[in-house]
C-alpha cells in the first residue's frame, strides 16, 4: 500500500490541493493520498510543522510526507527530501519537516535538483504543483532518493524550545492553537507526570489560568483546565468554549506548571 500524506495552508477553497492530487494521481494511479491538514495558517511554518509531527508516525513504513507551507516559493530557499528509517519527507526547506524529522533516524538528505522530476514548465508560485507534488509521487513509486539531487549536509531545523523543570514547577510555552481554541504546549505530559501526584496548576506570568485535570470535562461549563493531548503534551482547554480566544493565549507565550 502507497501512501501520501498532505501538509498545507492552502486551504481548500481554491484548486491548489485539488491539483496537486490530479498530479499525483496521474504520477501513481495506485497511490493513497491523505489530508493531515489544509487550514495551517498561511505562512505559518512553525504550526504546520508542529501538525506534521503530531501525526506523521501513525501512518505505515514507507508514506511520503508532504508539508508545503511555504512562504519562500520561487525564491532560492531550497527544496529537499529526507529518507528517515521508515520515512520520506518532502517539502521547501525552511524548517516545516524539521519538528517531525527530530525524533527520527534521518538515512539521507536530498536537494530537489534534478528536473527529470518536475512538471514542466515550473512555475514561479506553485511548486506543490511542480515539484512537491510530482517528486513525492515517483518518491511513492519507488524512484531512489538519490535520483532527485544531489545530497545535502544540512537544512533549516526550527529551534524546538524544550519545557524546563525546576524543582517543582515547569517552564514552558504555547505552541500550537487547534480550531476548537486548545492551546497545546511543550510541556509533555510524562514530565508533569514524574513531578508527582500533587495539585498542580498553570500560570501566565502570575496569572493563575487553570489546574490540571483529566479531560475537558473535569470542570464545569465553561470553565479552563489544563489536560493530558493527545499529541503527548498538556494542552490548555475550556469546557464548551475557546481557550485562546477567552484566556488570551497566543502561540509562543510563556506558561508555568506550578
Amino acid at each position: 500500500m502507497r501512501i501520501i500524506t498532505l501538509t498545507t495552508d492552502f486551504e481548500t477553497q481554491d484548486w491548489f490541493v485539488g491539483t496537486m492530487k490530479g498530479v499525483i494521481a496521474t504520477i501513481d494511479p495506485k497511490v493513497s493520498v491523505v489530508d493531515i491538514t489544509h487550514a495551517i495558517e498561511s505562512g505559518d511554518i512553525r504550526s504546520g510543522a508542529f501538525a506534521l509531527a503530531a501525526s506523521y508516525k501513525y501512518f505505515p513504513t514507507g508514506t511520503v510526507h508532504l508539508a508545503i507551507v511555504d512562504p519562500g516559493v520561487g525564491s532560492n530557499r531550497r527544496a529537499i527530501a529526507i529518507q528517515t528509517e521508515r520515512y520520506f519527507f518532502v517539502g521547501p526547506d525552511n524548517g516545516v519537516l524539521s519538528f517531525a524529522v527530530r525524533s527520527e533516524e534521518i538515512k539521507s538528505v536530498h536537494a530537489l535538483e534534478n528536473e527529470t522530476w518536475f512538471l514542466k514548465p515550473v512555475s514561479q508560485t506553485f511548486h506543490g504543483r511542480d515539484v512537491f507534488a510530482p517528486v513525492a509521487a515517483h518518491l511513492a513509486r519507488g524512484v531512489s532518493i538519490a535520483k532527485l539531487g544531489p545530497a545535502v549536509a544540512n537544512f533549516v531545523r526550527l529551534d524546538w524550545r524544550e519545557a524546563k523543570v525546576h524543582g517543582k514547577s515547569i517552564e514552558g510555552e504555547v505552541i500550537y492553537i487547534d480550531k476548537f481554541g486548545n492551546s497545546i504546549t511543550n510541556i509533555s505530559t510524562s514530565t508533569v507526570g514524574r513531578l508527582g501526584k500533587e495539585h498542580f496548576e498553570i500560570f501566565k506570568g502570575r496569572k493563575r489560568i487553570c489546574r490540571i485535570g483529566t479531560h475537558y470535562q473535569s470542570v464545569s461549563a465553561r470553565q479552563a483546565v489544563a489536560v493530558p493531548g493527545s499529541s503527548g503534551y498538556l494542552e490548555i482547554a475550556v469546557n464548551g468554549g475557546n481557550a485562546s480566544a477567552m484566556l488570551g493565549l497566543r502561540a509562543g507565550d510563556r506558561v508555568t506548571v506550578r
